[in-house]
């Protein structure tokens, strides 16, 4: 059976009846898991241990799951618990780690640069932003989970979203005039 056109919610019912489909979970997820998990603990080894581990609990509580919610959502709440956990063991301060950027073209070496170097400097302002705006933030952009989706994964009101989102908005603005970017 071909389960890549199936929506998340079929997916699931599907890996209750057998196992080996949870695979495909894996498969849609790992990426954005991954990178949703380093953007807040920014290490990428600790992202790899703790993504496991999300998965395995997705797996052991996938018939806990609440068919009424969305699954995506559901499955973030999971990695934002597991990431926040680690934090507080290690009482580590969230960071981005920084990134070696490939030029992608020898024509446009000089465009390119600039273009990282805006990029690199942006992460670096979003460093400084506190945690509740960064993780807002990073589902918003990067992550693109709407409103009620991020309302889902941090337990707080689709209006705290909005409000997080519009401040954060701000305080980056600042924080990036005074790198003057």
């Amino acid at each position: 059976m071909n389960y890549k056109n199936l929506s998340d919610e079929k997916i699931v019912e599907e890996v209750i009846k057998n196992k080996e489909v949870f695979a495909e979970i894996i498969d849609r997820y790992r990426d954005k898991i991954l990178r949703y998990i380093f953007y807040l603990v920014g290490n990428k080894k600790d992202a790899e241990d703790i993504a496991q581990e999300v998965f395995i609990k997705v797996y052991v509580n996938l018939l806990g799951f609440n068919k009424k919610l969305k699954f995506s959502s559901w499955l973030f709440r999971i990695a934002h618990n597991e990431a926040v956990n680690f934090l507080k063991k290690k009482k580590i301060n969230l960071n981005f780690d920084e990134r070696v950027y490939k030029i992608d073209s020898e024509k446009d070496i000089e465009e390119d640069f600039s273009k990282k170097e805006i990029e690199k400097t942006v992460k670096n302002c979003l460093t400084e932003l506190p945690v509740i705006y960064r993780e807002v933030v990073d589902l918003y952009y990067f992550e693109n989970l709407s409103y009620e989706e991020i309302s889902d994964v941090l337990k707080v009101p689709a209006g705290t979203v909005a409000i997080r989102l519009s401040r954060a908005k701000k305080i980056l603005k600042n924080i990036c005039q005074n790198q003057k970017i």
